[in-house]
């Protein structure tokens, strides 16, 4: 009964440190960066319960047989991220073209944001 309780007590420690590792990597660890520039069309706080920053970039169109097709990026920003959120909202009012700076996440969480994309810098170019 003693071997069959540590058995017991070892698998436990171990599935519980499993899985909190396995969260704290995915949450934390970023999969690729990068960055996309473009203006603005969208930036909105959202949520019930969970706050989160959600925008969307047009990042450009493709030309096609019927004629221009605007191509639209979506992203995330994380809420302690003042300056970025400042930065974001300034640019939308200017009507800027922005580069935006991005981590891409393992995985999109529903509390963090609507996308795995999180932006990280913004740059601010004056429209033409």
């Amino acid at each position: 009964m003693k071997l069959f309780k540590k058995i017991l007590w070892i698998s436990l420690a171990v599935i519980v440190l499993g899985t909190a590792g396995f969260f704290t990597f995915a949450y934390n660890v970023e999969y690729s960066t990068g960055f996309r520039a473009g203006k603005i069309t969208k930036f909105t706080r959202k949520g019930y319960i969970f706050k989160t920053y959600e925008g969307s970039v047009d990042v450009g169109g493709i030309n096609s047989n019927r004629g221009m097709v605007s191509s639209t990026w979506d992203f995330s920003v994380d809420g302690s991220r003042k300056d970025v959120i400042q930065a974001i909202e300034k640019a939308m009012l200017d009507g800027s073209h922005v580069k935006l700076s991005y981590e891409e996440k393992f995985f999109q969480f529903f509390w963090r944001g609507d996308t795995k994309y999180f932006i990280t810098k913004v740059e601010t170019h004056e429209a033409k």
